[in-house]
């Protein structure tokens, strides 16, 4: 199991492929088993890395000190061990936020940014939202994380057809550790880099599915924001895009990694 010593823990990744390096970097909760069916794709003719965050999967879960400057930082310090500057970075979710964190704190790792269903800052401002988040707490600390994994799993894959990927994702979530797992959520409430996204001058890609919980609107306000970064909407799709869409999903990285 190959491990890289970053920061004072021992963060597992995987790669597979050659040619220039693509890193991708899971949501929270998630492992980088989520990109199989980019791994089998993409590492035709790139070096894919997949990555466990702190916390997650198998690399090592220490219960405090979360940050997402840590979490770039571990990933700027993987990228450097393995050699792969500059490399293509796509992240969803959580991973989005580390991605948008690393291209500001270490720009010269990132070839090209990708960001998938995600934003520059999290804030929660409307009751509603407040209740929301509130109650996912909630949820962990009375019925455990096991509950929260199946109410996500039902919003993530609703459809019917995407019952082997709902189990997938049930499978993975329930190998979480609640006190990891409630630091990594603390870490991207409340963060936020959108004063410094103007600064970016990678190529950049912002991906939205048309039915993600986050609205198309908020990722339409940033993205003029970042100088050149361009917006696409993956049709028919939620939260776990990768996942639930994988062959229209590659086909819009693949034509924007192949741009660059």
């Amino acid at each position: 199991m190959p491990t890289a010593q970053v920061n004072g823990i021992k963060l597992h990744y995987e790669t597979q492929g050659s040619g220039t390096p693509l890193v991708f970097i899971h949501g929270l909760g998630s492992c980088l088993e989520d990109w199989e069916h980019q791994l089998a794709y993409f590492s035709k003719r790139y070096r894919v890395i997949t990555v466990d965050l702190r916390g997650h999967g198998r690399s090592d879960k220490p219960t405090a000190g979360y940050s997402m400057q840590l979490f770039a930082s571990d990933i700027a310090m993987l990228c450097n061990a393995l050699r792969l500057e500059p490399a293509h970075i796509v992240g969803i979710s959580l991973g989005g936020g580390i991605a948008f964190q690393l291209a500001v704190d270490s720009p010269e790792v990132v070839r090209t940014l990708t960001i998938v269903n995600s934003a520059p800052e999290v804030f929660f401002k409307t009751l509603k939202e407040k209740f929301a988040i509130w109650m996912r707490f909630a949820i962990i600390n009375t019925m455990g994380l096991q509950k929260l994994g199946g109410i996500l799993a039902e919003k993530l894959f609703p459809r019917p057809q995407d019952e082997a990927e709902k189990r997938k994702f049930l499978e993975r979530y329930q190998r979480n550790e609640a006190k990891p797992y409630k630091a990594s959520l603390r870490a991207f409430i409340g963060w936020s880099v959108m004063n410094q996204i103007g600064n970016l001058r990678m190529p950049t890609l912002i991906m939205a599915a048309d039915q993600d919980y986050t609205p198309i609107s908020l990722k339409e306000e940033y993205t003029p924001k970042i100088p050149g970064a361009k917006l696409v909407v993956i049709p028919n799709s939620h939260h776990a895009a990768p996942m639930e869409t994988p062959e229209t999903f590659n086909a819009l990285l693949d034509e924007f990694l192949a741009a660059h």
